[in-house]
This record gives C-alpha cells, structure tokens and sequence, in this order.
C-alpha cells in the first residue's frame, strides 16, 4: 500500500513537471503566472531528478522513463547555457559594457562611481535613473571617465541614461515608447569607436511581466527591440525576461547571442538581491545581447549596494 501511494505520488509530480517542461519547449506563454513561473525553470530541472531518484529506488520501470523523459526535456533547456560556444573571427575595437539598474535610483551615487573607476567601463548603461541622481553622479564626477552622455531621467522606473569614454549620438531609429504612462523606456544610441567604427547600443529597460496591464506592456515592450541584422548593434540592460521566454529567445533569434549563455554562464542570476532572504529563488533577467557577428571575451555579474538587481560588465571585440 505504501509503495503504491508512493508510486502515484511521483507520477503527479512527473505529470506536473512534463506539464511545465511542455510548456516551456512548444514556446506557449499563458497570460501572468506563467510568464512568471516560467523564470524559474532552472529550478524546476534541477527538482526533475530527485522524482528519478526515487524511481530508481523503487525501480519502477515506466516510472523510470517517465521521470528520465522530462529530465533530458529539462536538460534541452537549460544545458546549454552552462556549455562555453566558439565567437566569430574579430580584430576590431574592445568595448567594456556596463548596465546596472539602479532601483529607482536608490544606490549611493559615491558607490555608483566608485564602482565605475574602478571596473573602468567604455560604456555605462544606467537604468531607473532620476535628475537627481544625474546631477549628484555628475558632480562627483562621473564625467570625468565617461564624458559623452546621452540622458532620458525620469521618475521611479521610467527613466535611463548613456554615458560613454567614445562620442555619442542619438540614434537614427528611436523605439517607440509604450503606451502605457510611467512605463521603462529604452534608450538607444550609437558610439563612435576608436578608428572611426559605429555601433548602435541600446540601453534596455522592458516591462515586467507583472498583474494587470504591465503584462501586456511586458511583452509589446521586449518586441519594441530592433532585432539584430544591418548595422552592428547590442542592447544591454533590464529585460525583466529569462532565456525560457519565448518573447526573448525570438528576439535572439534575429541574429543576436546572449553574452552570459554564449561564455557558459547562462545561469549567473541577476534578480532579486535586494531586501530578499538569502535562499529566495534569483532569475536572469538582466542580458547583453551582442550582434552575432561580435564576440563575447568576458561576462561577470557585479554586486551594487542597494539595487535588487546585479550589474552586468560584458567585454566584446568588434568585427
């Protein structure tokens, strides 16, 4: 009797896991829960193998390859972003990205250029930044390093900022705002590199998937991204989406890579830090995303006091 409970026991929960294992390779999205849920699906393969492990045990054979199905399902997931690719031949321009969100601009401005000196990025890409936080990191200095700017503050979460050591300008396709008041933005530009070289970088800030309208802002505003293709371009930021959205591995698919996925560390998380106990569950929602043709030399996750969110610091060599 009990190896029986024990047995349908397991069988819920490898219905359960290959129900969300499903879900997660055919691409559908259902509205709210699982454009959440969905983040953690690191979690849910890692959780795959104990239901085996206790198949195993009790060697039960449909069991067993019920629970091994979902498990390699998992694996075809998620593996890969744990497993280092090759890059394209490039022997252009190095450039050193940095993006932080800044939670409503609630970090210290002496940490934030403090941690700017001393990781020296070409480009900084600041998200939820303020007029006063601009004014304050400007008079500490800020500029000295990164002397061109281009700067959309605004208040709480809508506003970002592009500083940079090479020239900036606007560029020539902004992306439409949302339609929704108060929402992120993102801010696009393009730098002008040593030896006359351009790229577009886009300081990305979607919506997340969250109740009421930001749901369908979260989605639209991951879409408004200009997919790769034509001029080189990388967009660097707050996705507020994981590779196990099918809204951001379709934008991917336009010709971009995944800078953390691309060096093997598909799952540095980012999300949240901030205010959260230790052993709360972290997702990867902050990306660089690098036209293909660019190759990735390093990505690293950097702590920031008093933001949710890690900092991303991605070097790329240029074609």
């Amino acid at each position: 009797m009990r190896r029986r409970l024990g047995e349908a026991v397991l069988w819920l929960t490898v219905a359960a896991l290959a129900g969300w294992a499903g879900l997660r390779l055919c691409g559908w999205e259902p509205k709210f829960v699982w454009s959440q849920l969905v983040s953690f699906t690191p979690y849910a393969a890692a959780f795959s193998v104990v239901p085996l492990g206790f198949a195993l045990y009790l060697r039960a054979g449909p069991l067993i390859a019920a629970a091994l199905a979902v498990t390699c399902a998992f694996a075809v997931a998620v593996l890969p972003r744990v497993l280092p690719e090759g890059n394209p031949p490039a022997a252009g321009p190095v450039l050193r990205v940095m993006a932080v969100n800044l939670l409503h601009s609630s970090v210290l401005p002496p940490v934030l250029v403090e941690t700017v000196e001393r990781e020296r990025p070409d480009v900084l890409h600041l998200l939820e930044f303020t007029g006063l936080m601009q004014k304050r990191v400007e008079e500490l200095g800020l500029t000295r390093s990164l002397p061109y700017r281009i700067v959309l503050p605004g208040e709480d979460s809508s506003g970002a900022a592009i500083y940079s050591r090479y020239p900036l300008r606007a560029a020539d396709r902004p992306i439409a705002a949302p339609a929704f008041e108060g929402s992120p933005r993102h801010l696009p530009a393009v730098v002008t590199l040593p030896g006359g070289r351009e790229a577009e970088i886009v300081a990305v800030h979607a919506c997340a998937p969250s109740e009421g309208w930001r749901t369908a802002c979260w989605a639209s505003s991951v879409r408004a991204l200009p997919p790769a293709g034509g001029p080189l371009r990388i967009l660097a930021g707050d996705f507020n989406s994981t590779l196990d959205h099918a809204v951001l591995r379709d934008l991917i698919a336009t010709g971009y890579r995944d800078a953390a996925d691309v060096t093997g560390k598909g799952l540095s998380m980012t999300w949240p830090y901030y205010e959260q106990p230790r052993l709360f569950p972290k997702v990867a929602i902050d990306h660089v995303l690098a036209d293909r043709r660019i190759a990735v030399q390093s990505f690293r996750t950097l702590r920031v006091p008093r933001t949710d969110h890690r900092a991303t610091l991605t070097e790329l060599v240029l074609p």
